[in-house]
């Protein structure tokens, strides 16, 4: 037989390439699977989360700024650990960009706090002199949709089975329910902010754009 496929040489390519393949196959496919799954610790996004991710869409946030920090000293150096594919497994959609006007976000929770990100986004160059960034202010009064983040959430639990309200895990509950979780989230990031405009629409009961951003801002770690 091997002789046979010798004097061919068509076949003699096909067997090999099948044989690199189902090789290849066998020994890329179960560390993809496993790469793929969601690192150890990660929960879903919280309702404020995900309204803030609609903000930094919305306000198209991606075009300057990537979040995938790639395998070279001098982004690890400069951002942090490199991106994990498991980091994204909640992301829908993904959020990596292909350029960097502004720096990568993807560890930005690592290295920047509530009071730095409302400094920057009413003023970037109070905090970044050399910024080109234009500055956010309608952030401050803008009111977040958290009613669109809920039917998000409830949408990605239901189709792509998104563990929410699994033990441990980041708590959903029914719309009232997670409301009041995002205004108790909202309270936090607001007590810790100067902006009087600000702390009173949360305790109003209202949750401002800036809120929701920075909320999603503070778990890119």
């Amino acid at each position: 037989m091997f002789h046979w496929l010798e004097k061919n040489p068509f076949f003699f390519a096909v067997g090999v390439f099948i044989v690199i393949a189902f090789a290849g196959l066998i020994t890329v496919v179960p560390d993809f699977a496993q790469s793929a799954r969601p690192v150890a610790g990660l929960k879903p996004y919280t309702v404020l989360e995900l309204a803030g991710k609609e903000v930094y869409k919305k306000d198209h946030c991606i075009a300057c700024h990537s979040q995938l920090v790639r395998p070279f000293k001098s982004e690890t150096d400069r951002y942090g650990q490199v991106s994990l594919s498991g980091e994204y497994a909640y992301d829908r959609p993904f959020l990596w960009g292909s350029k960097r006007t502004g720096p990568d976000l993807h560890r930005i929770g690592n290295y920047r706090t509530t009071d730095w990100h409302e400094n920057h986004m009413w003023n970037p160059k109070s905090v970044v002199p050399t910024s080109i960034m234009p500055a956010y202010r309608h952030h401050f009064t803008n009111i977040a949709d958290i009613d669109t983040a809920y039917a998000e959430a409830v949408t990605v639990k239901a189709l792509f089975a998104t563990p929410y309200d699994a033990p441990n895990g980041t708590k959903l509950g029914s719309h009232e329910e997670a409301k009041a979780a995002a205004l108790e989230e909202a309270k936090v990031i607001a007590g810790n902010m100067k902006n009087k405009d600000v702390k009173d629409a949360v305790a109003n009961g209202q949750v401002p754009e800036i809120v929701a951003l920075i909320a999603y801002m503070n778990r890119l770690k």
